[in-house]
């Protein structure tokens, strides 16, 4: 059996330690697979995914604590369940992760590459890239961001162009974030690319980066709860004609996330991800589309979202329809994560390179050509993907796992 490794920025945060939590215990036939479409039905078998007795995890985190450490802090997998593969989460230690003050917002870090700057901080994830290739004998490798939310940030000169994003390395410009900097590092080391955050990444400079250095790249921010049923319902109320007057959604969550969305650059740059869904859905502005996002400590990881949501039906009678989901976010997210890692790497075995449409039903901000709209009905995002599957298992070029 050949071997997947996947790194995780945010190794030690709750999404990445309920997936290698999740991954230890589904291997021992502790828990369910449940929640993954490359683990049902035939898509596993159609395009080859890799297996999960064949990955194997590391990655970065800025607070020092390893694996089972982390999932017992985050109270996400229950303690009684973590005891069983305790040995197996201990073993794995996030290396140092990268640190900016412009970009990190109210995120503890305890757990920093001490570099002289940006240059030198690539050197070392590099080196911690290739010992972990080499320790864990990896035939191939995906990198996933999960880290904190970012503060917003906006495209400039310095990200428009390789040579530019190149010269801003060495000279430590501070527009660089670090988001930007594993996606670049992911480019040099021909190594996919998933950023599952809504942290600035998709830029000229790291798309021109990606198509030349022949890897496929995917983001922005996970769709998994409130957006994911936007995004199923939106699509229903356009096909029965009903005008969408405003829709009003809100969430309160005390995780580590929630925490770090309380920062307000970084709830903008997580609203803005959210905000952009529904008028592509519809076809027309929605003015009164509010998204809030509030943190509350005692809820934790069990994250609640209310929608209420304003229609104009015949005869232009007002109506309303009023959602509560209550979830758990890193539960919803864990498996996404799971299926993104396993199909970027069919993807990068069929020579894939770029942005990967196909991917666009498991984020909130799917990536796009500039000239291109972006889909965001969940049911044409569900229809890309299947035509994708269709066209791997026509061709001979998949490579065998």
């Amino acid at each position: 059996m050949s071997r997947l490794g996947v790194c995780f920025v945010g190794a030690g945060g709750a999404v990445a330690s309920t997936v290698i939590a999740g991954v230890a215990l589904m291997k021992r036939g502790l828990s369910p697979r449940i929640g993954m479409v490359t683990e049902t039905g035939g898509l596993p078998q159609t395009l080859g995914c890799a297996p999960l007795d064949g990955l194997v995890f590391g990655g970065w985190d800025i607070r020092d604590a390893n694996i089972f450490e982390a999932a017992l802090r985050e109270r996400i997998v229950p303690e009684h369940l973590l005891r069983k593969v305790e040995p197996e989460l201990r073993a794995i230690k996030p290396w140092p992760g990268v640190v900016s003050p412009k970009f990190l917002g109210t995120a503890d870090a305890d757990n920093v590459v001490t570099a002289k700057g940006h240059r030198e901080e690539l050197e070392l994830l590099t080196r911690n890239v290739k010992e972990f290739k080499a320790a864990n004998k990896l035939d191939r490798l995906i990198i996933v961001n999960l880290g904190s939310t970012e503060r917003h940030a906006e495209v400039a000169d310095v990200h428009r162009t390789v040579a530019a994003f190149e010269a801003g390395l060495t000279r430590n410009d501070e527009r660089i974030s670090p988001a930007m900097k594993y996606l670049y590092l992911a480019c040099k080391l021909g190594a996919g690319h998933v950023n599952f955050t809504p942290s600035l990444t998709k830029v000229p400079a790291l798309e021109a980066l990606a198509e030349t250095s022949g890897i496929p790249i995917a983001g922005e921010d996970g769709k998994t709860g409130q957006t994911m049923l936007k995004t199923a319902l939106a699509p229903a109320l356009a096909v029965r004609q009903l005008k969408v007057e405003g829709w009003f959604s809100t969430n309160i969550l005390g995780n580590n996330d929630g925490r770090v969305l309380d920062d307000p650059e970084s709830n903008k740059t997580k609203v803005a991800s959210k905000l952009s869904v529904l008028d592509e859905i519809l076809g027309y502005e929605v003015s009164d589309h509010q998204v809030h996002i509030n943190y509350y400590r005692p809820r934790g990881d069990e994250k609640e979202a209310w929608d209420n949501i304003d229609v104009l039906g015949f005869l232009g009678e007002r109506m309303q329809i009023k959602i509560n989901f209550l979830c758990k976010d890193s539960i919803l997210a864990a498996p996404l994560v799971l299926d993104l890692v396993r199909l970027m790497d069919v993807a990068q075995r069929c020579g894939e390179r770029g942005i990967q449409r196909q991917f666009s039903l498991f984020f909130k901000a799917p990536y796009h050509q500039d000239d291109e709209r972006a889909v965001n009905d969940l049911f044409k995002q569900n229809a890309l993907l299947h035509e994708w599957v269709e066209k791997v298992a026509r061709s001979s070029v998949r490579a065998a796992v």
